[in-house]
């Protein structure tokens, strides 16, 4: 869907409305769920958003006996047409569609009319608060894709609503289900690195052919230079973040296990925040080698810089670590690090070293250790994530958000999870603007982090 300017008084008004009359402060010591009747068998979900990403997701949901996807909303024709195949060559009935006539508000629609329980929102950024807020005001559960808002304020708003109304919201990331990021959670509960003293991971990922293309629907990745209006998929929209924005864009990748490790909201919490920002060289370099000097997107100023260090201060003791690289040539990482007073695991050279037990001042493969400390959830459910996207990761955070759903339990990555994993970009902004300082991190569960148990409920169940 083609989302309103980053600023513009129509994406403020979209926001303003959909949270008026909510003006809460987040006093609230626990996040409420909205109560069913009972446990259900099957739901009946639809999903905002049925681009190429929202296209994975519903291909999840349509592998599933127990989700009737009964409702499609988009204002771009040939992604809906594309999702509707999917639908019909799955054997599922025709799901009801809103959107063909590119009315931007045609989600409202569908939220009040489908006879919704729950909605996955697959949209550009710009979208996900606003209609986060729209779907718990109508008591239909969200399962959004990651970035929770744009602004703080849009936090504390998604965060209100969701205490106001008590309807379920859990933040799809799925990296949190990584089969070695799940591996390493049970290590951290079994003590094996010891008591953990700092944590890293990160966003690392050559994003210069998915911010521009030429605009042919065939092809999304590469080929040209464009970007914005002239551009497709994501370059029509996540482009201008970088024209627009400097600080740590997309953090919940590298944050999800890093808090999971550290227990955030549930005995621990960030207290500090700074981030710090290199030059800015690669996508304009991209653009003059590919669109050639003359381009008129060669002499577009990028204001994020190629390389964002965001540094957080627990309460705990720990420190935390992220990094965001999109913009320069390199492999794909995500530079996950624990560390703790018996030893490591780095990702990145997939080893781990454990004083006692490695020898020392060497690596270990890390192989054996996933292998023996794989988590329940992989060993229940490993065939049936075979041949999901990202590596079966999306297969799970679909499941989790279902059977959470139907059991009317807790989500496993809840509201205060999404929105201070995601509050990370703004005040990465902010640090940044203000010349690196470093910040006070809102504490959005009003202390309730002091007595919330660290369950995460990533076990068998989900």
């Amino acid at each position: 869907m083609t989302p309103p300017s980053l600023k513009s008084p129509q994406r403020r008004a979209l926001l303003l409305a959909s949270a008026a009359g909510l003006g809460l402060a987040a006093s609230s010591g626990a996040v409420r769920a909205m109560a069913p009747a009972s446990t259900r068998s099957r739901l009946r979900l639809g999903m905002i958003g049925t681009g190429l990403r929202g296209q994975v997701l519903l291909r999840e949901l349509l592998r599933r006996e127990d989700v009737e996807v009964a409702a499609l909303c988009d204002i771009e024709p040939l992604m809906l047409a594309k999702a509707l195949a999917m639908a019909e060559k799955a054997g599922r009935p025709r799901p009801a569609t809103w959107g063909e006539d590119r009315d931007p508000e045609a989600w409202r629609q569908m939220l009040a009319k489908a006879g919704l329980d729950g909605v996955i929102i697959a949209t550009p950024w710009e979208w996900h608060a606003p209609m986060a807020i729209g779907a718990m005001q109508a008591r239909v559960a969200v399962g959004c894709e990651v970035v929770a808002g744009i602004t703080l304020q849009d936090h504390w708003d998604v965060l209100n609503t969701q205490l106001q109304t008590g309807t379920p919201y859990m933040l799809l990331e799925n990296v949190c289900y990584r089969r070695d990021v799940l591996a390493v959670l049970q290590m951290v509960r079994a003590g094996l690195f010891g008591e953990l003293v700092h944590l890293q991971g990160g966003y690392q990922h050559d994003l210069r052919a998915v911010k521009f293309n030429s605009g042919d629907p065939a092809k999304p990745y590469g080929g040209g230079v464009e970007f914005g209006p002239k551009g497709w998929s994501e370059a029509r929209w996540r482009t201008e973040h970088s024209v627009q924005r400097n600080g740590e864009l997309y953090p919940s990748h590298g944050i999800g296990p890093c808090a999971m490790y550290a227990n955030i909201h549930r005995g621990n919490r960030f207290t500090h925040i700074n981030a710090f920002a290199s030059k800015a060289r690669g996508l304009q370099d991209y653009v003059r080698a590919q669109g050639g000097k003359d381009h008129p997107n060669a002499r577009v100023r990028f204001k994020l810089g190629d390389i964002v260090t965001t540094s957080l201060a627990c309460e705990n003791g720990e420190t935390i670590l992220l990094q965001h690289d999109t913009s320069l040539p390199r492999p794909y990482s995500l530079g996950f690090r624990v560390q703790g007073t018996k030893g490591l695991w780095m990702d990145v050279n997939q080893s781990i070293h454990i004083e006692g037990r490695s020898k020392p001042h060497q690596w270990e493969p890390f192989q054996p250790y996933q292998d023996r400390f794989e988590h329940p959830l992989w060993k229940k459910h490993a065939a049936a994530a075979e041949g999901a996207g990202h590596g079966g990761m999306d297969f799970f955070v679909i499941h989790a958000f279902v059977e959470a759903l139907k059991a009317g339990a807790p989500m496993p990555i809840d509201i205060y999870d999404a929105v201070a994993w995601s509050a990370i970009t703004p005040l990465s902004e902010q640090s940044i603007a203000q010349g690196f300082k470093t910040l006070e991190f809102p504490d959005f569960t009003a202390g309730a982090w002091k007595t919330r148990k660290p369950i995460f409920a990533f076990d068998e169940r989900y």
